[in-house]
């Protein structure tokens, strides 16, 4: 039989040997804070595992009780972020982001022509909120164009209100006797403003000359000035070299100079030749004379191959050159054969 001292003795070394098993530090949790936070806890003594700021709780408990056998229970506490919402969308920019977690950012940019109203970036708080608020794109505008001295407003058609937007544009004149130095256009731009704007100026042009062997007409006022036109004309038996009619440029010159070439007269009095692509008689055709810059093709003969080919002769300011393989045949010899009537080479 027992005695009851020893069986006082077994109890009191028991209690004292379980007494002695305390818990640890308990296990960290990302992103968690455990309250009260000891290097070793009494059994009995309870902690609490409290997400960070901007963390919520998910899955597994969160107040734990140290156990007489000094080892915690298994903890499956997680500390998410917070979510903010969605904020992948600005109408006329984008967003930039990795994701809509706490703590992480987010920033904004606009399309040409906008600008934000409001922050660049964004930051998703402790509350899943974004702060500061989300920006806009706005619209840029432009105010009305400025009109440089001595010009019009030929086109502008303003989209907001009196304003206009990116990309908008105005087309300018000029008045009378003014020349434009410049882009006639101007165009809104991104940074609000215009493009360079076209100058006016007052040009003016000396009187034409009269050219050799003719006339030049021109309006009868004291001055030439830019847009006004003369036209040019020769006398008989001179062709006008360069256009009839020339305009004062902004340059304050004529567009061009032109002058009277005299016609040719013609040393051969028989001979078909090609004239605009048709074969004509050459003293029919031009019993005048050539006028300067005339053009007719020559037939000659190649006596070893027994066929006919052409070269040009162009009547220049009263001269023209005849072929020298062209041969002109007497109205008397009848038998012999013209190079036009020879087939082709």
């Amino acid at each position: 039989m027992i005695s009851p001292a020893l069986i006082l003795l077994s109890s009191f070394l028991c209690h004292a040997a379980i007494a002695g098993r305390t818990c640890p530090k308990p296990d960290d949790v990302p992103f968690s804070t455990v309250t009260p936070l000891k290097t070793y806890y009494e059994p009995g003594e309870q902690i609490v595992y409290y997400c960070k700021a901007g963390y919520v709780s998910r899955g597994g408990m969160r107040r734990f009780t140290c156990p007489l056998t000094g080892i915690w229970p298994i903890n499956t506490l997680k500390c998410t972020p917070r979510v903010c919402p969605f904020a992948g969308i600005l109408d006329n920019g984008a967003v930039r982001y990795t994701t809509f977690e706490y703590p992480n950012t987010i920033s904004f940019t606009c399309k040409p022509g906008y600008y934000l109203n409001g922050t660049n970036s964004a930051a998703c708080t402790e509350e899943g909120k974004w702060s500061p608020e989300l920006p806009v794109c706005a619209p840029i505008t432009c105010p009305p164009p400025p009109v440089p001295k001595f010009a019009t407003l030929k086109v502008y058609k303003p989209s907001a209100g009196n304003n206009s937007l990116y990309r908008d544009t105005a087309v300018f004149g000029c008045l009378p006797h003014h020349a434009m130095f410049g882009n006639d256009t101007a165009t809104c731009t991104a940074q609000g403003n215009w493009t360079e704007l076209p100058e006016c100026r007052e040009v003016k042009c000396p009187f034409p000359s009269r050219p050799e062997n003719g006339f030049v007409n021109y309006p009868a006022k004291p001055v030439l000035f830019y847009k006004d036109k003369a036209t040019y004309g020769c006398h008989d038996t001179y062709a006008l070299d360069g256009p009839e009619e020339v305009e004062c440029t902004k340059l304050g010159n004529w567009s061009a100079q032109s002058s009277c070439k005299a016609s040719c007269k013609l040393s051969v009095r028989k001979a078909t030749v090609l004239y605009q692509g048709e074969r004509v008689k050459l003293q029919e055709r031009f019993k005048n004379g050539m006028l300067h810059g005339d053009k007719v093709s020559f037939f000659c003969k190649n006596k070893e191959k027994k066929c006919s080919y052409t070269e040009e002769a162009q009547c220049i300011d009263g001269t023209i050159e005849i072929p020298k393989c062209f041969k002109e045949h007497s109205s008397f010899a009848f038998w012999k054969t013209d190079a036009w009537d020879v087939k082709p080479c």
